[in-house]
């Protein structure tokens, strides 16, 4: 199996712990839980900041003691309304106990700036189109750079209809070289619709050091070190993913696969 393919480790309790350390590479964290309705979560973020994002159900969440009170509300993440999210500064302990069976994604990078923690959703998040024809995909923007919300941290969720395809054409972002381009490290956790499906990931560089291509399973994380990383969703199959993106700057630029960018500049024209 793929080094960059995480499957869960279970189906309850926390599913995903992708450090940077476990990753091998230097900025992005993701973490997921799985908790039964009474069940408690609980972390301190250290040097990182984290973005808390209620994938489904909901869940009664502070910060260092303060309450947020119950945050969630859509039951399946394929409803599309937009999420339920929190910022945590670093240097602070979290904690999130379910009201009901819930997922709760845990995104974190390095804290470099202090920002109050915030709820960040639903308010200020609309789904947005992007794309054309089997290349459309609709966007939750929950902290892209647009939302002077954080340090570090880009998070984002896209929703894929059957039979198109994501995160395409083909891009990258792996060099620290603003404008024209930065490094973001990026992870992918997929989710599928029914649950039995798969979707398909490629991840590869320009000069194929790095060409993998993986079917990606219901609650699969893929991640992202460099290079190209298009998805797609088989008929029949909706695809979801979260995306948490972080790097030295917070921002996000890229550059399209020069093979595929004739694409891009079709439709742009149209």
């Amino acid at each position: 199996m793929s080094t960059l393919l995480h499957k869960p480790t279970g189906r309850s309790g926390k599913v995903h712990d992708i450090t940077p350390e476990r990753a091998g590479w230097g900025y992005v964290g993701f973490g997921l839980y799985h908790l039964s309705r009474g069940e408690t979560a609980a972390e301190e973020t250290g040097d990182r900041e984290v973005i808390i994002v209620l994938v489904e159900g909901k869940a009664r969440l502070s910060v260092a003691g303060s309450a947020f009170g119950e945050m969630g509300a859509r039951m399946s993440v394929f409803d599309r309304t937009p999420p339920h999210c929190l910022y945590v500064p670093g240097q602070i302990n979290w904690t999130a106990t379910a009201t009901t069976d819930c997922v709760v994604a845990i995104c974190s990078a390095p804290c470099i700036e202090d920002y109050p923690a915030a709820r960040l959703g639903p308010e200020g998040i609309e789904l947005t189109p992007r794309g054309k024809g089997q290349n459309t995909r609709y966007i939750n923007n929950i902290a892209m750079e647009g939302r002077d919300v954080a340090s570090s941290l880009l998070v984002t969720e896209v929703f894929t209809p059957a039979g198109n395809w994501s995160s395409y054409p083909s891009h990258r972002h792996d060099e620290d070289d603003y404008p024209r381009m930065t490094y973001l490290e990026e992870t992918y956790y997929h989710r599928l619709n029914p649950a039995q499906g798969f979707g398909v990931q490629r991840v590869y560089t320009d000069d194929r050091s790095l060409d993998e291509t993986m079917a990606v399973s219901d609650g699969d994380v893929v991640c992202v070190p460099r290079g190209h990383h298009p998805c797609g969703a088989p008929y029949g199959y909706d695809m979801y993913y979260l995306n948490v993106m972080a790097g030295p700057l917070r921002k996000w630029r890229f550059e399209n696969d020069p093979d595929h960018d004739w694409i891009a500049q079709r439709d742009a024209d149209d």
